[in-house]
C-alpha cells in the first residue's frame, strides 16, 4: 500500500445498472493494469481540505480498454452519493490501486484449466466476480463456471443483461439466481437466502476439485463458506471477500 501512488482519472461514461448501482468508466492514463478481483481506493477532497476515502471493487476485466468501477449508492454516505449522483462526464476522480492479491483469478490459456469455478455473490458483491467473468470471456477461456447470485429482487441484479448474454453464448457458463425479498410473477429461480440444500444443488462436487470465490455482506459470505466446508470443500479452495457498513 505504501508504494501505491494516488492518480487522477477522468470519467468518460456512466451507466445505471440498477436503481441504486452505477458503473463509472474511467480514462486512467497512469494505470498499470490489474487482476480480476482486485479493488481500488477512491479519495474525495473538499474545498476546506476534508478528505473521505472508500474502497471499490474493479468491475472491468484486465483486458478491457478502460478501468470501470460499479458503485452502489449508500444513503447518507460520504462518497457513493457523490460518485453516482454528482460526478459528471469529463470530471476527474482520484484513486490508487490496484489493491489485493488473494481474491483474484487469472485465465491461463497456455494450459487446459480443468478446475471449475463456483462464484457466489450477494448484492454488489457480484462486482469483482463480474470482472472474472468478463476476463474469462475476453480471452476465450472455457473453464466450467457456475454463478450463484443472491439479490433482494430481480431489478437489483447487477449486469443482468450482459451476464445472460454471455451465458447464452457459452455452454460452460451457468447462472443461478435467488431472490430473497421479492420475486416477479412466474419466477422460476430460488426465492430464499442461500442454504444447505441450495448449495448442495448448485455447487460442484469435490471430485471436480472446484475453486470457489464468495463476495458480499459478511453474514452471507461466512454462511456460504461454512456450507461449502460442510460438503467437504478444501479451505484453500474457498476464497472470500467481505464487506459491511462503511459509511458509503
Amino acid at each position: 500500500m505504501s508504494q501505491l501512488k494516488w492518480q487522477f482519472t477522468t470519467l468518460v461514461e456512466a451507466k445505471w445498472e440498477t436503481p441504486t448501482v452505477k458503473t463509472l468508466v474511467l480514462d486512467a492514463p497512469a494505470w498499470t493494469g490489474h487482476k480480476a478481483g482486485q479493488h481500488v481506493d477512491i479519495r474525495l477532497t473538499a474545498e476546506d481540505g476534508y478528505q473521505a476515502q472508500r474502497s471499490y471493487s474493479i468491475a472491468s476485466a484486465p483486458d478491457d480498454k478502460n478501468l470501470s468501477l460499479t458503485v452502489e449508492r449508500i444513503e447518507d454516505g460520504e462518497v457513493s452519493p457523490y460518485l453516482t449522483d454528482v460526478l459528471q462526464t469529463g470530471e476527474r476522480l482520484e484513486l490508487r490501486g490496484p489493491i489485493g492479491g488473494y481474491f483474484v483469478w487469472n485465465s491461463d490459456q497456455k494450459k487446459n484449466n480443468s478446475q471449475p469455478l463456483l462464484l457466489i455473490a450477494g448484492g454488489s458483491g457480484f462486482v469483482p466476480l463480474m470482472a472474472m467473468i468478463r476476463h474469462r470471456a475476453n480471452v476465450g477461456d472455457n473453464t466450467p463456471t457456475r454463478v450463484l447470485y443472491s439479490a433482494r429482487s430481480d431489478e437489483e441484479i447487477i449486469n443482468r443483461e450482459e451476464l445472460e448474454e454471455l451465458a447464452s453464448k457459452d455452454s460452460a457458463l451457468e447462472i443461478i439466481y435467488t431472490l430473497t425479498r421479492k420475486q416477479p410473477k412466474h419466477w422460476k429461480g430460488y426465492h430464499r437466502r442461500i442454504d444447505r440444500q441450495m448449495i448442495g444443488e448448485v455447487a460442484w462436487t469435490m471430485k471436480d476439485n472446484p475453486l470457489a470465490f464468495i463476495c458480499g455482506p459478511t453474514a452471507l459470505v461466512e454462511s456460504a463458506a461454512n456450507l461449502l466446508q460442510e460438503i467437504e470443500y478444501k479451505s484453500e479452495n474457498i476464497k472470500t471477500e467481505r464487506f459491511g457498513p462503511t459509511g458509503g
